[in-house]
């Protein structure tokens, strides 16, 4: 396939490429679609989180250049993103003692969501480490932190709104019955 010479026709000049790398900038556009969406759907009880995600939002798209252009995603972020998920985790502590169901009103939806396109990136930075390019290592640390800051948001929110997490027992993974 190959680019329209007619710009209307060209959402993104990569859009062609045959490798892994522009996925990956798709997935981390989303997780910054995501993102954005969250900072909206946060109401009044949630103005440090939206503050939060205000300051990550950004950072998802220095995530997204960072392998084709100039690393722009620096140890300074994931210091601040690690304090932010201790004290959202301090907030929570105790909340979920295992796997729980993606549920909560809005802006959980998204936090969901933007968690899963953070676990994508990482999935893709796999699959442009494994084609030959140099991935560096700040960026799926970062992306590890963003998964566990989103749930730890997510936690705290449900926990502001009297929301109880759903949890979910796994029938494939777990003890062994009699019937297996």
């Amino acid at each position: 396939m190959r680019r329209s010479s007619d710009l209307d026709e060209v959402c993104y000049p990569f859009i062609h490429e045959s490798g892994p790398l522009c996925d990956f900038e798709v997935i981390t556009d989303e997780l910054c679609g995501n993102i954005g969406a969250a900072i909206s759907g946060a109401p009044a009880d949630c103005k440090d989180i939206r503050e939060d995600l205000a300051v990550l939002q950004p950072l998802a798209f220095h995530l997204n250049g960072s392998l084709r252009g100039r690393l722009a995603v620096t140890e300074e972020d994931l210091d601040w993103a690690k304090q932010r998920l201790a004290d959202y985790r301090d907030e929570a502590a105790g909340r979920a003692a295992g796997f729980v169901l993606p549920r909560g009103e809005m802006p959980v939806p998204f936090l969901n969501l933007s968690r899963s396109g953070a676990k994508k990136a990482i999935r893709q930075m796999v699959r442009i480490e494994e084609s030959g390019h140099e991935v560096p290592d700040v960026l799926p640390r970062f992306c590890n932190i963003l998964c566990n800051l989103f749930f730890a948001m997510i936690l705290v929110i449900n926990q502001r709104r009297n929301t109880t997490e759903v949890a979910f027992v796994s029938k494939s993974y777990g003890p062994r019955t009699r019937s297996d």
